[in-house]
């Protein structure tokens, strides 16, 4: 048997995020030997993922241990690599961060990573994983924390700003962009490649290239773009012609940071329907716990999204692993933004850990862009690392979603009364 690690992941009973790592790691066969520690607060939840996983484990024939508890600080004692799935409450506040901003008369369009429902969000959700990364500095120093909770690019600032923890967040942006531009290319993904850099869902397609060859597709792209459906995407269109370069992720993402994203949507995020799959999916679940349900062929191959399983193959292996897209702090890896910002870009990972790829200086257009929402999220980060209202409002008021001080004001105090009891200071 080969290396072997112990994995610990932490909001284990999220339906979503813990499906897509168990297609990864029940898929893969450089994991035998190593133990998977599921944590949650939430018992029945992570009693239902734990079951689910064992039969996982055992019809893919993985050979990973499976361990399950709701006691954080045990499991993490020795742990190699932590990968963190968390929010608060997350509907119910998520519904006040976009319906309080709108109430006050500010047009947006998701309410998560950006505007001031990304400032709510990192004011609510940083504390938390703070006391995680303090626990992670206590009981596995060594560890990698790989994040896969949104805002990602704040949460990976903050930690590689205020605490000991190696942080890595992981998106599936980069993958999602790729759909949107095969369905103009005329092309499968598995034949197209993208190279990006950028903020996370804020990030931009360096390179479009044809796998098979490395041809350029981007003139192909600019081409086929001038007669498709004009109802596709109609944001991320835009900002293709008028800057050159494709952007990640989709409209309502990429709407989320600047002040006419509005323009192609502004309906937010459909809870109803969202927790309308989250019930389909967990009778799924409890029908192939309980073997009254087949497994469905997709769940038997690698996931489309986030890459924390190759991560942590291509270190434990030291595989020199080639990882399309990772939130690191910057440092230089794109030139013409500010070095201590979060930044999204190709990695490799190998035994001497997570390597960041630079694809070069962005267009100055792109990059302008970017340099005014990296000051909101330093400003954001330092506001909730602080507990501070008085950060939080020049947060909101350098942003440029925001266009009145009044309501600016107004927001600040509805949303922070609402998320009072979760804001407190990190440091």
């Amino acid at each position: 048997m080969g290396n072997t690690a112990k994995i610990v992941f932490i909001g284990a009973g999220s339906a979503a995020f813990g499906l897509s790592m168990y297609r990864d790691l029940f898929t893969s066969r450089d994991l035998a030997g190593s133990t998977v520690t599921l944590v949650d607060i939430d018992r029945p939840a992570l009693d239902r993922m734990g079951d689910l996983a064992d039969v996982l484990n055992r019809r893919m024939e993985a050979g990973i241990i499976i361990e399950r508890t709701t006691d954080r600080r045990a499991a993490l004692v020795g742990a190699d690599f932590v990968v963190s799935s968390i929010a608060i409450d997350r509907n119910r506040l998520w519904r006040h961060d976009f319906e309080v901003p709108k109430k006050h008369g500010i047009r947006h369009t998701l309410g998560e990573n950006g505007g001031p429902g990304g400032l709510f969000f990192t004011l609510r959700t940083l504390p938390l994983v703070f006391d995680i990364a303090r626990d992670v500095e206590d009981l596995a120093p060594n560890a990698l924390f790989i994040n896969l909770s949104n805002p990602e690019s704040r949460i990976v600032l903050g930690l590689a700003k205020y605490s000991r923890v190696k942080p890595l967040g992981l998106c599936h942006g980069l993958f999602l962009a790729r759909w949107f531009i095969c369905q103009i290319l005329g092309m499968t993904e598995a034949e197209v490649d993208l190279w990006g850099a950028g903020l996370n869902h804020f990030q931009w397609v360096m390179h479009c290239r044809e796998r098979a060859t490395g041809r350029d597709l981007y003139p192909v792209l600019r081409e086929k773009e001038k007669t498709h459906d004009p109802a596709f995407t109609p944001l991320i269109r835009t900002l293709f012609r008028s800057f050159g370069l494709w952007p990640s992720c989709s409209d309502d993402h990429t709407g989320e940071f600047l002040p006419y994203g509005w323009e192609a949507g502004e309906h937010g995020f459909d809870f109803t329907e969202d927790e309308r799959g989250r019930g389909i999916l967990k009778d799924l679940m409890d029908g192939i716990i309980d073997g009254s349900r087949p497994i469905p062929d997709d769940w038997l191959t690698p996931s489309w999204g986030e890459r924390a399983v190759a991560v942590i193959t291509g270190i434990l292996h030291n595989q020199k692993r080639f990882i399309e897209s990772g939130i690191v702090l910057n440092n230089g890896v794109i030139p013409n933004l500010a070095s201590d910002i979060a930044v999204e870009v190709p990695l490799m990972a190998d035994a001497a850990g997570v390597h960041p790829v630079s694809l070069g200086p962005l267009p100055e257009g792109i990059a302008t862009l970017l340099s005014v929402q990296a000051g909101v999220q330093r400003l954001a980060v330092d506001a909730a690392v602080h507990a501070s209202k008085e950060l939080a409002l020049q947060a909101l008021l350098a942003d440029p979603v925001i266009t009145s001080t009044t309501a600016a004001r107004q927001i600040l105090d509805e949303l922070w009364e609402i998320n009072r009891p979760y804001i407190r200071p990190c440091v």
